[in-house]
């Protein structure tokens, strides 16, 4: 009798055993209702009873129905990661997956739950994170084959590097002591920091730090930019009031500070970050990952 079982049969059994309901089961499984109740009733024949209790209001699993549930779900679910195991081995979703960033704010607050998808559907792979830190371009962790993807501020205009999803979005503040004079403004514009001192990370590619942190305001009065290695050294400056620091609203809920406060800065636009890649490297884990960070976000 098992030799004539087939999978068909079985996935129409456990999917329906999970909904108990015809109807969401055919959508499931791309089915008609009519379909399902066919392949059922084919099931119940060879076992030789009935599997589901069916009424005009409800579905329920038998006695018998709920053995065979019992007996078959956890043999398909090996059989299932064996054959995603096996996949991914021979299209190379396997091992790990390398990603960085300067900052985990540029993560974007839906990080964890890309990886978690990633990670369900491709048990083979795992994600590691990295800190890169600022003491050299990010970039080059990628061009030195360190890291398979990163999570970078835009914009971007390296035409080696590839951009992929956008992970976040945010409205322009500028961090500053609560004892300084701008913080007392319901919002600044770029004239306003002319005369203060900005942080600035000259290891960040050009395009992305003059966007964040512009060399001029729009009249073109230079603003005068101070170098910085760490976020720590941007927020603890910011407090002092040795700098103002241009930066996004989530900043100041990660780096809290109580001698810093935010106010918007009305005439840059929001920030953005992605996820970024060599164009050159091909790896079937990054178009698996950046799949899964489109299903996510979408």
């Amino acid at each position: 009798m098992w030799s004539t079982v087939e999978l068909r049969e079985i996935r129409v059994f456990l999917t329906l055993a999970e909904e108990l309901h015809f109807g969401r089961s055919a959508e499931r499984l791309g089915l008609t209702t009519s379909r399902v109740s066919q392949t059922l009733r084919a099931l119940e024949t060879r076992v030789g009873g009935e599997l589901f209790v069916r009424t005009s209001r409800r579905v329920r699993l038998t006695p018998l129905g709920e053995r065979l549930l019992d007996g078959i779900r956890p043999a398909y679910e090996r059989m299932e990661t064996a054959f995603a195991a096996a996949r991914e081995q021979a299209t190379g979703v396997a091992g790990p997956l390398r990603i960085g960033t300067y900052t985990h704010l540029n993560y974007g607050p839906r990080f964890l739950e890309i990886v978690k998808a990633f990670e369900r559907s491709h048990p083979s792979c795992h994600v590691v994170t990295t800190d890169t830190g600022l003491h050299r371009n990010p970039l080059d962790w990628l061009r030195d084959d360190e890291l398979d993807l990163l999570a970078m501020r835009l914009p971007l205009d390296e035409p080696d590097v590839t951009i992929g999803p956008i992970l976040s979005r945010e409205e322009r503040i500028l961090a500053v002591a609560r004892s300084h004079p701008l913080a007392g403004r319901r919002s600044v514009c770029l004239e306003d920091l002319a005369g203060y001192t900005l942080p600035y990370a000259s290891t960040l590619p050009a395009a992305t730090m003059d966007a964040f942190v512009p060399a001029r305001t729009p009249s073109g009065r230079p603003l005068r930019r101070v170098e910085h290695r760490t976020v720590a050294d941007a927020i603890v400056r910011a407090a002092t009031g040795e700098t103002v620091h241009p930066t996004v609203r989530s900043f100041l809920e990660h780096f809290r500070h109580p001698d810093v406060i935010g106010v918007p800065i009305r005439d840059l636009p929001a920030s953005e970050t992605a996820l970024v890649w060599l164009s050159a490297n091909r790896s079937a884990k990054i178009r698996a990952f950046v799949h899964s960070a489109e299903v996510v976000l979408a």
